[in-house]
């Protein structure tokens, strides 16, 4: 937004550089990304947020700088009286069909108008902030635009059918063809300005071409409107137009600023392009809107910002702003009476005040007593805000289950994974790559569906993300394509998933990458390539960082992983995620040339587990004996079944069990492998003897070969 420092001179008279007004303004709240200079004049470029389409304007920008300054703004009037004959009345009527997505319409007559170049001041002070000077009556609407920031169109009266405006939403199958020459397709959810036969305007984007200004015209029409943000916003997107005029209407106008805009425009346009106005305007206000009220008690600035700031102060900032304050206490009271223009209650200390002030009708942002505070804060200054901790009965230390979140980090960093941070919205081409919906991520019973959003903040990213996957693979791939190839990275956040006629279901996630090879820094030797074993490792160390249950793993299978290599992970029983190697389609999606793995398990349900008791014994008094067994079984046959059965004998005595090797070659039956276990058996009370191993151990491989059909090796 392209804002001129003499424009801002003439309105409040700042004797401030450009440089300082860049410096204030930005301090509070307004940013000014440069100041350039435009011949005699400097250039201020503001970088406007959403929520404050007031400033979209030379007016909106001098009250903030007013108020900086305890000044004053000096409204836009016309320099001349002009001259009127009439009723608008007689000239037009306007009809409102669809009051909700345009509660107002005015509109009003300039007639005997000469159509020509425009003043050298009123080019020189467009061209400085960028526009390009069409006609002198077109350069007006657009001079008022940036003056006060409200748009304006002016139509060709004679070329309006029955010189009537009807404002309604397209037809089916309608089509207008626009300004910019393009013919455009409308759809019924778009308002458009018709006249008594067909489409002249799409509603608060960009006026129709049949009707526009040209050197022939003599009678103009001055439409100055309010419309529905939501309505421009959907229809600015759907034409895939952006122009001045939608950019402010999207964002919200000034409803009660409609006729002042009007009259300003009018009043130029008789001064530099001759003419005679009608004495008023034809106002439709079919659903009016009503000014909000906001209370603010002076003790709640210093509560929220930790500011001192006196009661005169707060009334002179929000004053300055354009908020007049009612002569009210609150709802239960009556009228204030007032002394000198204070309330009397005030002077006198009877009552603790309660500030009522009425929200201006360009100020779409307030609607709560914090945004009063947020007002007085940022014009006493954002610097004067003393930085300092909570009390520790309003926020405790940390977040329910941060500490363990902080020792999963801690404990991932020490394994040589990074933190990635990626944003909640993903491109809908990922839809078919992975699972729209994780079983472990809904809550109750509902229907599965993605979570789209309807105007999305990235073009494209319409979807809640339902998995952390796709930001990580694409940080993996961002490391690929800066030339790093050993990859270990981890992620944890929000996922969404969608239910039919409900807020969607929300669940944290913990999502790991593991790709390239395995090297011990600063140290010589053979690097070996990762595999599954490492990220399975690294899962089950952040969880025993975390004092959990020992997580459980199944064979599984995955749309995004592949076969054979896809492990369910469980916890106490219930699937908490899924971990394996990526799908050879989904690694060519990528452009993967190397193996990677990827684990995603349900955070919320690890933090929500009962806290595992941290457990000290004393060194072992007795030794130890180590026995191996090689049994010969079914390739089907898990590791983890093997040892479950092994457990479940519960033979106090057997301490550890673990594989120290496997065998598959061709002098095997068909289908078998050789597994060889190594049992540690001990006992805490006394040393044992031989004989009591061979019949504890006995029990073991008779159990594992009648359980599982297995032939002991020799």
């Amino acid at each position: 937004m392209n804002i001129s420092y003499n424009w801002l001179r003439e309105l409040t008279g700042t004797e401030m550089s450009p440089a300082e007004l860049r410096d204030r303004l930005t301090m509070v709240g307004l940013a000014v990304d440069s100041v350039s200079e435009a011949g005699d004049d400097f250039v201020l470029d503001f970088d406007i947020t959403s929520n404050r389409p007031d400033c979209l304007s030379h007016l909106g920008v001098a009250r903030e700088l007013a108020t900086i300054e305890a000044g004053s703004v000096r409204v836009p009037v016309g320099s001349t009286p002009f001259a009127t004959e009439g009723l608008a009345e007689s000239f037009t009527s306007v009809e409102i069909h669809d009051p909700e997505l345009c509660p107002r319409y005015a509109a009003r007559v300039v007639r005997g108008v000469k159509i020509g170049p425009s003043p050298g001041w009123l080019v020189k002070r467009l061209e400085a902030i960028g526009q390009r000077p069409i006609n002198n009556v077109a350069d007006i609407t657009n001079y008022v635009m940036h003056e006060l920031g409200q748009p304006l169109h002016a139509f060709d009266l004679a070329k309006l059918r029955e010189q009537r405006i009807i404002v309604r939403r397209a037809l089916a199958g309608e089509k207008l063809k626009t300004l910019d020459g393009v013919e455009r397709a409308l759809d019924a959810e778009m308002l458009v300005i018709a006249d008594a036969e067909r489409a002249v305007a799409v509603a608060g984007v960009m006026g129709g071409e049949e009707t526009e200004i040209s050197s022939e015209t003599s009678d103009v029409l001055i439409e100055s409107a309010y419309f529905n943000p939501a309505s421009v916003r959907r229809t600015a997107r759907g034409l895939g137009l952006h122009t001045e005029a939608s950019h402010r209407f999207e964002r919200g106008a000034d409803y009660g600023g409609v006729l002042q805009a009007q009259e300003r425009c009018v009043a130029l346009i008789c001064e530099l392009a001759g003419g005679t106005a009608t004495e008023n305007a034809v106002d439709a206000y079919p659903k009016y809107i009503e000014s909000i009220d906001v209370s603010l008690r002076p003790e709640r600035v210093t509560a929220l910002s930790g500011l001192t700031v006196a009661t005169p102060e707060i009334r002179r900032i929000l004053s300055a702003l354009g908020f007049a304050q009612r002569a009210r206490l609150s709802a239960f009271e009556d009228e204030w009476s007032f002394r000198d223009g204070v309330p009397e209650e005030v002077v006198t200390g009877d009552l603790n005040p309660r500030l009522v002030y009425v929200v201006p009708s360009w100020r779409v942002d307030v609607e709560r007593e914090e945004d009063l505070v947020e007002e007085v804060a940022r014009h006493v200054g954002y610097e004067k805000i003393a930085t300092e901790l909570p009390a520790s009965n309003i926020a405790g230390e940390y977040q329910p289950g941060e500490h363990r979140r902080r020792a999963m980090r801690q404990i991932l960093a020490a394994y040589g994974f990074d933190e990635a941070i990626s944003l909640s919205f993903i491109d809908t081409s990922y839809d078919d790559l992975f699972e729209s919906v994780p079983d472990f991520i809904v809550l109750g019973e509902g229907e599965h569906r993605f979570v789209t959003v309807r105007n999305p903040i990235i073009e494209g990213a319409a979807r809640m993300r339902p998995s952390l996957l796709p930001g990580l693979l694409d940080a993996v791939r961002n490391n690929f394509n800066h030339g790093t190839r050993d990859v270990r990275l981890f992620e944890t956040g929000r996922i969404f998933a969608g239910r039919s006629g409900e807020l969607p279901d929300e669940r944290e996630a913990f999502a790991l990458a593991l790709t390239g090879a395995i090297v011990e820094e600063d140290r010589a030797g053979a690097a070996r390539e990762s595999d599954f074993y490492d990220l399975k490792g690294a899962l089950e160390a952040a969880c025993e960082a975390m004092h959990l249950p020992r997580l459980q793993f199944a064979a599984a299978s995955a749309k995004h992983l592949r076969a054979g290599q896809t492990a369910c992970v469980n916890l106490d029983g219930k699937a908490i995620g899924t971990i394996g190697r990526l799908a050879e389609r989904i690694a060519a999606t990528y452009k993967f040339r190397q193996p990677v793995y990827v684990a995603e398990v349900d955070l919320t349900a690890l933090l929500a587990a009962e806290r595992e008791p941290v457990l000290y014994m004393p060194l072992a008094r007795f030794p130890s004996v180590m026995r191996d067994v090689s049994l010969l079984v079914a390739r089907d046959v898990s590791l983890a079944e093997l040892l479950s059965t092994v457990a479940g004998l519960e033979i106090k005595e057997r301490r550890v069990t673990k594989l120290v090797d496997v065998y598959e070659g061709a002098s095997l039956p068909e289908g078998k492998r050789s597994l060889t276990l190594r049992l540690e058996y001990r006992s805490d009370e006394r040393t044992l003897r031989d004989e009591e191993v061979d019949e504890l151990h006995a029990r073991i491989v008779d159990a594992l070969e009648k359980r599982f059909d297995a032939k002991m090796r020799a």
